[in-house]
């Protein structure tokens, strides 16, 4: 849907870090920076644009969200992709071509947003409202968020491990003006504060109207998960708290809100059959074949997760049987079935992990900001068929965030966070797999590398 009305700028081939020489020469199928801010209608297709760009697989629709739950304990990947295989064996290299692609993409979007907003405040249309032109940066400056904070947690080792004063990835926040820029590795800390301050800026200029387009519950979301990953609980549950008390929004019934616009939804980025998804991505390698390419069952661990309780509607109801690539049968999601067409949404934020951040945070905080942390906790079990828990403990809420949250690209850094081995004892490549350790984070991509002098390699790679 969105892809379709998307308008493309020569300039966005160069958004992203380390580009080339200057070109001078512009495709006839191509707009100019100055033609395509000259009115609102073209103006809003750049930002329509950026939200194209994220659609594709190595950006915010499956790849790194999947490759997460792989290298951690949620997916037994099967793929026969070396470059994937690498992720998941943490033997992982520069030259990855994945790696390489996920962070293309993600600059790709800040380039593209990094326009909008240097040049919203500068489109000569008289009808172009003042409220139009700060809806669209703050949309913007949220997806700008979005990326910055997903490149850091993949390129960075957590703050619980290194205090958020590794190295983590450049902080591009000016557009593209025809000269590159070399920008050394900004820290975690760094990124962080930057995704909050975009955030901040954006929420007061957002609206709730369109779930598939950055809303304020979004960025309050966002923002959310930002202060749970930095340990600030106070300031976590009250912006979770906010989402929640926001009628906009609410638990759906049932878990059919998967590829719908349902007020479960905070953000999701709608597909349409028409749209090109590029690369593997949710539905993909999700689905068992023949439908998708059978590449990323259920774990044998989380199975066993699942099976400590019987009747969980978030696995009876969310999973499906069927072949791998190799032709075994095994247990896969069916939270985006349409590995044909790929045109299942990517869920990016819902409300249900709102109440996880609330609980998670109250429990560690001592507070009880909206409602006691194991209230929430067994809000989410009575939809999912549970019955109440008497008492809760911290291993206990991490666990109902895997369950409720499983192939939708958290359990990395759940783990990470709480200094936890992405794998289980007994699973391979376990003592790779902690926190600290080289390869549970991603190489700076070598072609990066050898067009910027001012990057600095991870450890290990």
């Amino acid at each position: 849907m969105l892809m379709k009305k998307s308008i493309y700028l020569l300039i966005l081939c160069f958004c992203m870090i380390g580009c080339g020489e200057k070109l001078d020469l512009v495709p006839e199928d191509q707009l100019t920076q100055d033609i395509a801010f000259s009115t609102k209608e073209l103006a809003m297709g750049v930002l329509t644009g950026a939200y194209g760009n994220a659609q594709v697989s190595t950006a915010l629709n499956g790849l790194p969200q999947l490759m997460g739950d792989f290298q951690s304990d949620n997916i037994d990947f099967v793929g026969s992709f070396p470059s994937l295989n690498e992720i998941k064996f943490y033997t992982t290299l520069s030259n990855n071509a994945e790696v390489g692609l996920v962070w293309d993409s993600a600059y790709e979007i800040i380039g593209t947003v990094n326009l909008v907003i240097a040049n919203f405040p500068l489109v000569d249309d008289s009808d172009f409202t003042q409220e139009e032109r700060d809806n669209g940066i703050a949309q913007a400056k949220f997806l700008r968020a979005l990326m910055h904070f997903q490149l850091a947690n993949w390129w960075s080792q957590p703050l619980q491990v290194s205090g958020g004063n590794d190295p983590a990835v450049p902080l591009v926040l000016d557009p593209f003006e025809g000269i590159p820029t070399f920008p050394a590795r900004a820290s975690m800390n760094e990124v962080y504060a930057q995704v909050e301050q975009d955030l901040l800026e954006a929420i007061p200029f957002l609206s709730d109207v369109d779930r598939s387009r950055a809303t304020q519950g979004a960025a309050q979301g966002l923002l959310a998960r930002l202060y749970l990953y930095q340990e600030r609980w106070t300031e976590a549950a009250d912006l979770a708290n906010q989402v929640i008390q926001n009628p906009a929004f609410s638990l759906a019934a049932d878990y059919s809100f998967y590829n719908t616009l349902s007020p479960e939804f905070l953000f999701t980025l709608v597909n349409e059959p028409t749209d090109p998804q590029l690369g593997l991505g949710f539905s993909n390698l999700a689905n068992p074949q023949p439908v998708g390419r059978g590449d990323a069952p259920y774990s044998q661990d989380l199975l066993d997760a699942y099976a400590q309780e019987s009747g969980d509607l978030r696995f009876t109801s969310l999973s499906q049987m069927g072949p791998d690539t190799s032709g075994f049968t095994k247990t896969f999601t069916s939270k985006y079935p349409d590995g044909v067409t790929n045109s299942d949404n990517a869920p990016v934020l819902r409300i249900t992990e709102m109440y996880l951040i609330r609980a998670e945070a109250n429990f560690r905080g001592s507070t009880t900001t909206g409602d006691m942390p194991l209230n929430d906790i067994n809000t989410l079990r009575s939809r999912a068929g549970l019955p109440p828990l008497a008492t809760l403990d911290l291993d206990t809420i991490l666990n109902e965030r895997r369950k409720e949250l499983c192939f939708e690209g958290h359990r990395r850094m759940d783990l990470l966070r709480n200094n936890m081995n992405l794998r289980r004892p007994g699973m391979p490549n376990e003592a790779d797999s902690g926190p600290g350790q080289p390869k549970v984070i991603l190489p700076i991509p070598v072609n990066e590398l050898d067009l910027n002098e001012n990057l600095v390699q991870n450890p290990g790679y």
